[in-house]
This record gives C-alpha cells, sequence and structure tokens, in this order.
C-alpha cells in the first residue's frame, strides 16, 4: 500500500488534511503530513525563525521522506511507494524535496496547483497579478525577510475559490491561519531535473477554473511547454469543487488520491497522435467558398452583393500562446462562421488579437477595436450596421461593448463564452466584466449560445450573466445547445448543434438587418 506524504499551501498547515488522512488511513494507507517551519503545529506556528525560505520548507520535507525508511528500490522500502501530494504553494517544497530523492517517490501528486519551474518563485503561481506587484515593491524597498500576513474569511477568494467549503470548516481555516514567510515565496525553485522523470498526477478542482478539458484544449494548441503533460506517466481527475477539496470534498479527495497512487487517471493526447485538436475539427455546417481579403490581422470574407453590407466580427477567445499555428482566424470555427455569414450577404470578419495571457487583456481589446475601426472604414461595409461576436475567453472582451454601445453596434452576440473572471486565474481588469456591464447596455439586443456540456467554472460565469442581464432587463436571447460542449461547432456534429449555429445566426442577422 502506497504511503502518502501531504503537504499543504499558504497559511495553512496539516490541520487543513484531518479528514482526508483519516479517509486514506481507513483504506489501509501510511499518511504523514509535513509540519512545514513556521506554519506547523506547536510552539513553530505563525513564528517562523529569520532567514525561513523555501529551502527550509524543502528539508521540511525532506526529513519526512527520509523517515520513512532507507533508501531501497524506486517507491521505497519494502513494497512501500511513496506519493507525494503538493497543494497549492505546496507542491514547490515538494518539487523541490522529489528532485532530491527521486529514487524514493512513486508519484508526484500537484493538487489544484502549477507547474513550478527550475529557477522560478512561487510567487509566479500567485494568481492575483496585482498582489504579486504589490509584494514585489515591498521586497524591493524593504527586502524579504517579513511576512505575508494570513487572509480574514473574506478574503481567501483571493487565492482560490472557497467553493464548496462548509462555514464551519472555513471559520476554522480563518482562525488557524498563519502569515506566509515571505522568503518561502521569493527564493527561487532549483531543480536539478532528476524529478522529471517521476510519474505525475495532476488534480484539478473546476470550481477553481480549471478541468480537464480546458488542459487538453490548450495542449492542443501546440505549445511545448505543455507537450510533457501529454506523457505516459500524467494522469489527471477533476473534483466538482473549489481551490480546497481537503476541507470540501476530503472523501472524494482521499478516493482520488488511492486512485492516482495505482496510476489511474486520464490521459491528455498529444497533438497530431490521432485526430485533430478541437480547434482544428471541421466545421459542422457546408458552407459557401467566398472570396477573402487580408489586411494585416483582419481577413474580410465578402458576399455576392452590391453596395455597402452590414459586417459580423468574430472574435476568438483565449489566451492562445503567440506561438499557435495556424492562428486563431484561420481556425475553422471562426472561418466557418465568417463564410456562413456572407453566404447570408454580410461582409463576415475574423481577426487575430494579442490575447496570449491573462494580463493581456487590456492589449487584446485593442487589437479589436482597431479591427471594427478597420472594417467600418471599407466602403464595403454599412458602417452603421455591426455586430460583434465573441467566442470562449474573449467573452470578457465583450464588456468594453456593453458598457458603452455604440449605435452602430445593432447586436453582440457570445458563444460557449467567458462572461466573468475565473477563480483560480487571477484577478482581471475590473474593466473586463461583461455580467456587470450588460446594466450599462440599454436596448442592445444580445444573443448567448448556451451549451449544456460547459466546463463548471465557465458555466458559473453564463449563470451570472444571465440573472444580472434578468435583474437590469436587458435584451438577450439564450440559444441552448442542451448536449453541446465547448467549441461544439466542431465537437458535435449533431442536428442540435446545427440548429443552434443556425438559429444563433438568423438571430444576429434579424438585428443587422432590422
Amino acid at each position: 500500500m502506497a504511503v502518502f506524504i501531504l503537504v499543504s499551501g499558504m497559511f495553512t498547515g496539516p490541520h487543513v488534511w484531518e479528514e482526508t488522512a483519516a479517509q486514506l488511513t481507513s483504506a489501509g494507507a501510511e499518511v504523514h503530513t509535513v509540519p512545514l517551519t513556521g506554519l506547523g503545529p506547536g510552539d513553530n506556528r505563525g513564528v517562523a525563525p529569520a532567514g525561513t525560505d523555501l529551502g527550509t520548507h524543502i528539508a521540511d520535507v525532506l526529513a519526512v521522506i527520509d523517515s520513512i525508511g532507507a533508501t531501497g528500490d524506486q517507491g521505497g522500502q519494502g513494497g512501500q511507494e511513496i506519493v507525494l501530494v503538493g497543494h497549492d504553494y505546496g507542491i514547490h517544497p515538494a518539487l523541490g524535496a522529489a528532485d532530491r530523492r527521486a529514487e524514493r517517490i512513486a508519484r508526484v501528486v500537484h493538487l489544484d496547483s502549477g507547474r513550478p519551474q527550475n529557477g522560478v518563485p512561487a510567487l509566479a503561481a500567485v494568481p492575483d497579478q496585482l498582489l504579486r506587484e504589490e509584494l514585489a515593491a515591498v521586497v524591493g524597498t524593504d527586502g524579504a525577510d517579513g511576512e505575508l500576513p494570513s487572509p480574514a474569511r473574506d478574503e481567501w477568494q483571493r487565492w482560490g475559490s472557497t467553493s464548496g467549503i462548509p462555514d464551519a470548516a472555513l471559520d476554522r481555516l480563518t482562525a488557524l491561519a498563519v502569515p506566509q514567510p515571505l522568503r518561502t515565496l521569493f527564493q527561487p525553485l532549483r531543480l536539478t531535473g532528476a524529478v522529471a522523470s517521476l510519474p505525475v498526477t495532476g488534480v484539478l478542482c473546476n470550481g477553481n477554473g480549471a478541468s480537464i478539458e480546458m488542459v487538453q484544449m490548450l495542449v492542443g494548441f501546440g505549445d511545448p511547454a505543455l507537450r510533457a503533460l501529454t506523457d505516459p506517466g500524467v494522469t489527471f481527475f477533476e473534483l466538482p469543487t473549489g481551490h480546497w477539496p481537503m476541507l470540501s470534498l476530503p472523501t472524494e479527495l482521499a478516493r482520488v488520491l488511492l486512485r492516482a497512487a495505482a496510476g489511474e487517471g486520464h490521459r491528455l493526447v498529444a497533438p497530431g497522435s490521432a485526430e485533430p485538436p478541437a480547434h482544428l475539427r471541421p466545421f459542422l455546417l457546408d458552407v459557401p467558398e467566398v472570396p477573402r481579403e487580408r489586411t494585416a490581422n483582419v481577413d474580410l470574407y465578402l458576399p455576392d452583393a452590391d453596395g455597402p453590407r452590414p459586417a459580423v466580427v468574430f472574435v476568438h477567445g483565449g489566451p492562445v500562446p503567440a506561438e499557435a499555428r495556424p492562428t486563431p482566424r484561420d481556425w475553422p470555427t471562426l472561418v466557418g462562421y465568417a463564410r456562413y455569414a456572407a453566404g447570408q450577404g454580410v461582409v463576415g470578419v475574423t481577426l487575430d488579437h494579442r490575447l496570449h495571457d491573462m494580463a493581456d487583456y487590456k492589449r487584446a481589446a485593442a487589437d479589436v477595436a482597431a479591427a471594427v475601426d478597420l472594417v467600418r472604414a471599407d466602403p464595403r461595409v454599412d458602417a452603421d450596421r455591426v455586430a460583434l461576436w465573441f467566442f470562449s475567453g474573449g467573452g470578457l472582451i465583450a464588456a468594453d461593448w456593453l458598457s458603452c454601445p455604440p449605435t452602430w453596434l445593432r447586436c453582440l452576440a457570445a458563444s460557449y463564452p467567458v462572461l466573468a473572471p475565473l477563480p483560480g486565474q487571477g484577478p482581471v481588469d475590473g474593466r473586463f466584466r461583461p455580467a456587470e456591464a450588460v446594466a450599462s447596455a440599454g436596448a442592445l439586443p444580445v444573443v448567448v449560445t448556451r451549451v449544456g456540456r460547459e466546463m463548471p467554472g465557465i458555466a458559473a460565469t453564463v449563470e451570472q450573466f444571465l440573472t444580472a442581464s434578468r435583474n437590469c432587463g436587458a435584451d438577450v436571447r439564450v440559444v441552448d445547445v442542451p448536449h453541446g460542449r465547448h467549441s461544439f461547432e466542431t465537437l458535435d456534429r449533431t442536428e442540435e448543434s446545427r440548429e443552434a449555429v443556425h438559429r444563433a445566426m438568423r438571430s444576429v442577422l434579424a438585428h443587422l438587418k432590422a
């Protein structure tokens, strides 16, 4: 039976693992929770000695590993298999220790945590960009010997979604939280590379904004940095909860950890190893071949019609790696919609914008605005009859147009959109919050295509938007695809999906031609 070593995240100690550890023990496993210096129980809780840094916490994990038994074959002595679990910040000392004792570790489990890299400090994984900048400024002035205060009860959301945590557990989490030594966040992680050979499991918490489907989509974009996730030794699980599953779903988490120890889990598909990734599969409709004109980052698909024509500008989602090829404006879904629009007598427009990272929304929004200006200036376009249609992560950019819709914007559409910042991805500039901006949309018609098999985190933002739109009386029509998935136009080639695309397009065109 496996030996589990559990390493907690920022501000927390072994107490967060109590229920999950009990479940693992009852299943016959041996469990050790790591008391990180300054964060663990006893006299040192909340009192980190001067100089406590990431190296200190790596040493804490090493001490537990070394206490389990003498070095033998990989996985330990006597058939014991050490499974090292790191949650949140805890994955940094866990990886540092695994790298130094790779021969002892059977598997590393990343519990709703990132993929720390050699030379990068834990600060880079803090989801709140503003907080990262604030801390960097403080350290730049006063050095890194201070502490980061523990969150108040209503501040935990800044570190991850608290979805699913019972009130009593959240109260206890807050009461037992302790300050985090700043040096643990600023000291770079140093890895020799030995840890790279170990089997890995990622446990994603979809209430915190991550999902297996989302990771597969990112892998499909071809980012070389993510290709390692398709290795046969890498598996994934997904839990329907927020960032602290040991508090919200302790029994379910224990079951997942036992399955991970057995080598079970979902394996990702490498680009080019089977059918194309979702974004490069054929569009579900047969659409006409029409002339395309390319100017800079904008493509026009032109109808066979005289005189200025209305236009629909299709705005892709993201973030998309800058190196992704083909670029989004050539993806079958965007091209398919643009050709469909042109076949109906309006100008279809696709573009590439620079949403390569969550911090790029301002830049991407500027790209979209410039593309719209370019389109409206074209003499073949009726500048007073334009619609904008947003997809996926591009949905946040819609806030600009909802908050102050120009008179020429006849309709705004959004398909499987992100309509509020996702938890776990850090705060986005307050400007990009469609669920709030819809209160200022006035009479602007909005068409939302909602898929029934959406990623939970994204589905929650759509419901938030629809609730806000009902409260303010906005003109919102919903086109439902009950059995559709995110990117259903290439994944779900069903009659239901085809009819949804037709209904959404008919609605947009009706507003354009009114």
